[in-house]
């Protein structure tokens, strides 16, 4: 019987991209990837060397498994999938910008498998005591339809009394919801998580939060003072703390623009990584951060959404320059 160090739970969809920086409808063919936030998060777990497993729901044809076999052959556990004979597969398309004309995702996941989910489906065996360490969750899974967001919230519900420990990424994406309709929807979540991340620009619009980051934080610590906050700044790094404790800053490390799809996700799955192993509580915030960090530059070195690094390369960065966190008093 498998033990695991991380659950995580969500939809995950085929990328189609028109080469280099074409528009959609000028593009003679697409170039295709596999691309969801939890299963990107459960990758660059798999591949920092934690034991994974990715819940989700998928169509029986040869998308779906396509999506199964591609994240099983990262080194995720896709065994406990459910299957559906009768649903479709979430789509999206990406069509990348340059100088003045944004990036743009199309989305196409209307009725999608994955929002079809209940709760019902969840495997009651990975949430027996001792199973599975812990829990990871999105916004993302919350918004998708009200299945999905049942599943989710019977998920979390099994974890804490499994005795699992529990992180939530708003995740928020503008087109699945509005920033009130997300606060409602994340608030029992977040409320319930103990790491919860969300983006600064994310915080200030769903939560209301305002001025330097520092203050921003503690705003959230407010709203949420079980959980250790971690707020992602962009080009200025990270800031978390945990529950009683002082404000811990990561500068970021220096980065390509290659694949910044999905930095987000290989972030989570640093920080998640250095959380679990390590077991001193007095760094271990920093460490995560700092794992965090190199994790997402290193993602953005690689086309797709996936983070295919190795521990060996997001380790070597981690330990070179002088990017040490500062404790803010």
């Amino acid at each position: 019987m498998n033990t695991y160090d991380v659950v995580t739970l969500g939809e995950t969809m085929l990328r189609f991209t028109p080469p280099g920086v074409q528009r959609i409808e000028q593009a003679p063919y697409f170039e295709l990837e596999v691309g969801g936030t939890e299963s990107n998060t459960s990758v660059g777990l798999a591949r920092l060397g934690l034991n994974v497993a990715w819940l989700s729901r998928l169509p029986a044809n040869p998308l779906g498994r396509r999506i199964a076999r591609t994240l099983a052959g990262q080194g995720v556990d896709t065994s406990h999938v459910v299957w559906s004979a009768t649903d479709r597969l979430g789509l999206y398309f990406v069509e990348f910008g340059d100088g003045p004309r944004p990036t743009q995702v199309t989305y196409d996941r209307a009725d999608s498998a994955m929002s079809r989910m209940q709760p019902e489906e969840l495997p009651a065996e990975l949430f027996e005591p001792g199973r599975s360490r812990h829990l990871h969750l999105t916004g993302i899974t919350v918004a998708i339809s009200e299945s999905a967001a049942a599943t989710a919230r019977r998920a979390a519900e099994l974890a804490k009394a499994a005795g699992m420990s529990f992180s939530f990424d708003v995740n928020y994406r503008a087109k699945l919801w509005s920033p009130a309709e997300a606060k409602a929807g994340c608030h029992e979540f977040a409320s319930a998580a103990n790491i919860f991340f969300t983006p600064i620009r994310d915080a200030e619009s769903i939560y209301g939060v305002s001025g330097d980051p520092e203050t921003a934080l503690a705003q959230l610590q407010a709203q949420y003072p079980q959980a250790t906050i971690i707020l992602t700044l962009g080009a200025e790094g990270a800031i978390g703390a945990e529950p009683g404790k002082a404000a811990i800053s990561q500068s970021v490390f220096p980065a390509g623009t290659v694949g910044r799809i999905g930095g987000g996700d290989a972030f989570t799955a640093g920080v998640l990584y250095g959380y679990l192993t390590d077991a001193n509580a007095d760094t271990r915030l920093a460490t995560a951060l700092r794992w965090g960090a190199a994790a997402a530059a290193f993602k953005y070195t690689i086309p797709g959404d996936m983070p295919l690094f190795e521990k060996e390369e997001v380790e070597g960065l981690l330990h070179s320059g002088n990017q040490a966190p500062q404790v803010r008093r």
